[in-house]
């Protein structure tokens, strides 16, 4: 399969598999309905909360009061959830809460055209009550995805950080056995940099094809290629 090509896997596998253009396979775990209405309801409460303390205070303010409620009730609708997922790892509160996280569907970070994509989708969605229309697409699509994801280009993943994946290592260098071209020092980079969203047996797998290049394959060639990785860079 050619780089950057998506394998749509089984309807019960919610796991899309994404291929870099450095060959890495990215494996997005992607949530399902329940949890995202769960982190959902987490927000509207967090934003409920806050829209009632303010429109109490700015209910003394009398019209001037009444204009600042609608800005912050617009700000919340709509800004609220753009602001977070873009500045904040593509997770609101409730997506954090829930381990949840918003990315674009090659699985780079969220962007902001996107992000506005998938909430202004969101009234649509919603029809004709409670996002029915979502919850339909949601189980209709492989990975969940709601017509606002579809239109952005985004997915909602389980966040790989909260489910036990190994950290990557960073710390010492390693010279590899033989100079690397420009696309495999790329590879190497690209590996420690998405370590961290792959499982430990998919750092060691991956290692084994590097073995040749650093002289171990498993556990000591993901170590090793972190030393490549950090003597590339200039790390310490």
């Amino acid at each position: 399969m050619s780089p950057g090509a998506n394998r749509p896997g089984k309807r019960l596998d919610t796991v899309r598999e994404v291929y870099t253009p450095e060959g890495v396979a990215l494996r997005l775990p992607a949530a399902g309905p329940v949890p995202r209405a769960v982190a959902w309801a987490i927000d509207f409460g967090i934003r409920f909360a806050v829209y009632f303390l303010g429109a109490v205070t700015l209910g003394l303010l009398g019209n001037t009061g009444l204009g600042l409620q609608l800005i912050l009730f617009f700000s919340l609708l709509w800004g609220y959830p753009v602001l977070f997922e873009v500045l904040w790892n593509g997770q609101t509160p409730g997506k954090r809460a829930l381990g949840l996280r918003v990315i674009a569907a090659d699985g780079a970070p969220v962007g902001w055209m996107a992000s506005f994509a998938r909430t202004l989708l969101r009234t649509v969605d919603f029809l004709p009550f409670f996002y029915g229309i979502g919850l339909v697409a949601c189980y209709a699509d492989p990975w969940n995805r709601r017509l606002g994801d579809l239109v952005a280009r985004t997915l909602v993943i389980h966040d790989a950080r909260r489910v036990g994946h190994r950290p990557a290592e960073h710390s010492g260098t390693f010279a590899p056995l033989a100079p690397l071209q420009a696309q495999e020092q790329a590879a190497v980079i690209a590996f420690t940099d998405r370590a961290r969203a792959l499982t430990r047996e998919r750092q060691e797998e991956l290692a084994d094809i590097a073995a040749p290049a650093v002289g171990a394959g498993g556990a000591l060639g993901v170590l090793r290629l972190h030393g490549v990785a950090n003597r590339l860079l200039g790390r310490e």
